[in-house]
């Protein structure tokens, strides 16, 4: 895993949310520069449990040229192992287990971000999966489930098993998106595990990246929401660690890559109702970048042209957009 891990900037990589960061999106983000590696929504893994081709098709048919990382979740450590073994017949630059998902109907079921309850079961599921894994694996975690100084009994565990990566989401599992980041937790995990750490929440810009690098130490970023809104952060996030000039997007530049994203997240098969409710989850992302009154507008949107509309009002216009939160343009 180390080889991925440039040696003068940090490792940059798409953070994986369900439903949204799928095959379509991956292969447009890829053509905004994309980031260094890419992490697939997660494979929900239980008894009898059969690979979902939807999800696998990320990996078989990867349309990004960079490493696609599987991501498991799930309790069931026979069936995590077998769906491993499964994954490792394709193409997965490594196997990635979820202890971080906030979802209520997920952690409820001591499965994502539930299973941070019980680090005993934990550590008997990395080390079966350890053990199983002929190749590389990772890790993707919360700083605890419902307080940071549960951390500390998480670190002993997954410093004693031989991980290739830990990405650190900091935040617990009650804090869910909040604003606040506990980085210094994320700093802790760099200074303890054996391997290269991740760091993960509220990077959405340039500057976002650089604090948190020299804040922790981490030897990556992963980046999800924050994507969503600037599909260029990770280009000019490379831009900025070389030097270069980073540059901005037009509105025009923004309202085209909205056309392509309706185009892409979207089946021609579902009503028209269902396509502009599914793009008002992702303007809820962009949105944050354009204006409050763009947000409010396209909230209360019902079809396709009043869309587009509310969309060509707001950028239509050749002005940089820097796409940051609170921020017009």
């Amino acid at each position: 895993m180390k080889e991925f891990f440039p040696a003068h900037r940090p490792l940059l990589a798409l953070a994986p949310m369900q439903d949204v960061t799928d095959w379509a999106f991956w292969k447009l983000l890829a053509g905004y520069g994309g980031p260094d590696v890419y992490f697939t929504e997660y494979f929900r893994v239980t008894s009898g449990y059969r690979l979902q081709r939807s999800i696998l098709r990320s990996v078989i048919d990867n349309p990004t040229g960079k490493p696609a990382i599987a991501q498991i979740i799930g309790n069931d450590v026979g069936w995590m192992v077998k769906c491993a073994r499964q994954l490792e017949l394709h193409p997965v630059a490594a196997v990635d287990l979820n202890l971080g998902c906030p979802a209520p109907v997920v952690y409820r079921k001591c499965a994502g971000g539930g299973l941070l309850r019980d680090p005993d079961r934990i550590h008997d599921l990395l080390g079966a999966l350890r053990a199983g894994i002929r190749g590389r694996f990772t890790v993707k975690t919360r700083i605890g489930f419902s307080d940071p100084s549960e951390f500390d009994r998480l670190l002993d565990i997954f410093s004693s098993h031989r991980l290739d990566s830990l990405t650190v989401h900091g935040r617990t599992v009650a804090e869910k998106y909040g604003p606040h980041v506990h980085l210094d937790r994320i700093a802790q995990s760099v200074a303890r595990m054996p391997c290269p750490v991740i760091a993960n929440g509220n990077v959405a810009t340039v500057a976002d990246a650089r604090r948190v690098w020299e804040t922790t130490g981490a030897q990556g970023l992963m980046i999800g929401r924050g994507a969503i809104r600037n599909p260029w952060i990770f280009q000019q996030i490379r831009d900025d660690f070389e030097g270069k000039a980073v540059a901005y997007p037009t509105g025009r530049e923004v309202l085209a890559y909205v056309e392509a994203l309706y185009e892409s997240a979207c089946s021609n098969d579902a009503p028209e109702k269902s396509q502009v409710q599914k793009m008002k989850k992702h303007m809820n992302f962009l949105g944050e970048g354009i204006s409050p009154e763009f947000l409010h507008d396209i909230r209360r949107v019902t079809t396709k042209a009043d869309f587009f509309h509310v969309c060509r009002r707001a950028l239509e216009h050749g002005e940089p957009m820097a796409l940051e939160a609170g921020q017009r343009r």
